[in-house]
């Protein structure tokens, strides 16, 4: 599988992420452990989760998914063949949350002894933290880096303008900075990474590993009208794509997946894969199928003609947000 460098000196990935935020919430662990296998024979060895998943399912306190991939890790010997990426920074619930250096050695010490390594490949701020100084984050995950523990870092959900602040305090004060951003970017959402955070990403060469790179199924072409998203698990967050320019965008998906001989969720992966700037799109999967679609993804090659098609369907983001 094609390999791309994460950020100027960082790791070499697959063009496709792995979303762990399934596990433990709509992936029970016998499923997830059986995922984990066939992510890796295929070629996808680049999963991402976070301390925080699955607070938000009933029941739950956050940590569900990185105790069951340390779990397989346990059980499949398997760690040193996968890159593994996780956030701090979020809500746990019990107040605990930021960017200060006293929690960033405690989360990480959760998220270690949860994942059941002794390091993580790529830690990432889960959101920007405007009440601790950067100098000191930056200062907390050097120290992290230096023991070990992390090899490199990231950023998630940080404006263009507090992302190129964060890189340039990393680099007047000689720390370790960020070498990638993970930011919410998709074919019905690209009005803010391609106007603020595309040009810092490209300035400072860091690499880019999207979410919602489906629109959370919407982009499957599942959800065609209302009623299709009533009492689904995601229904509420793709209810506002369900107007005139979202279904334009699947009108589209679905000609050039027919001319390619795919499906809509292949061709919208392949589009987001073929963007500027982006690294690896981050997409999760319940089921064998939905897998194997990921792995088609990255083997499909859009021609110049369908990216306009798909470019034009999905372009009046702005007039649409304004309406």
């Amino acid at each position: 599988m094609q390999k791309r460098q994460l950020g100027p000196s960082g790791l070499h990935v697959p063009v496709l992420c792995l979303g762990g935020n399934v596990y433990g919430w709509t992936l029970s662990e016998s499923d997830s452990f059986r995922q984990l296998d066939q992510a890796l024979d295929a070629g996808l060895n680049f999963i991402d989760t976070a301390d925080v998943y699955s607070r938000w399912a009933p029941g739950h306190k956050g940590g569900e998914s990185e105790t069951i991939i340390g779990k397989w890790f346990a059980h499949s010997g398997k760690r040193s063949q996968i890159i593994l990426a996780t956030k701090v920074g979020m809500d746990m619930g019990d107040g605990s949350q930021g960017l200060k250096a006293a929690y960033i050695q405690q989360a990480v010490e959760d998220s270690l002894r949860r994942l059941q390594t002794d390091y993580i490949d790529l830690y990432q701020s889960h959101k920007d933290d405007e009440s601790t100084p950067l100098e000191e984050t930056f200062e907390a995950y050097a120290k992290l880096i230096q023991s070990g523990k992390v090899r490199y870092i990231g950023a998630s959900n940080y404006s263009g303008k507090r992302l190129a602040e964060a890189i340039e305090t990393s680099r007047k004060h000689k720390l370790p900075g960020y070498v990638s951003l993970q930011p919410h970017y998709n074919l019905v959402f690209r009005q803010e990474f391609e106007t603020t955070l595309l040009p810092v990403v490209e300035k400072y060469n860091i690499g880019v590993i999207p979410y919602f790179a489906l629109a959370a199924g919407f982009l499957t072409g599942k959800y065609r009208t209302a009623s299709d998203a009533e009492g689904k698990t995601r229904g509420g967050m793709v209810g506002k794509y369900i107007n005139e320019r979202g279904l334009s965008v699947i009108d589209a998906l679905d000609a050039v997946a027919k001319q390619h001989n795919s499906t809509p969720a292949c061709v919208a992966l392949a589009w987001l894969i073929a963007q500027p700037g982006i690294t690896a799109p981050i997409a999760s999967a319940t089921s064998e199928r939905q897998l194997q679609t990921l792995v088609e993804a990255t083997r499909l090659q859009l021609d110049p003609a369908s990216i306009e098609r798909l470019n034009r369907a999905s372009a009046s983001e702005a007039a649409a947000l304004k309406r």
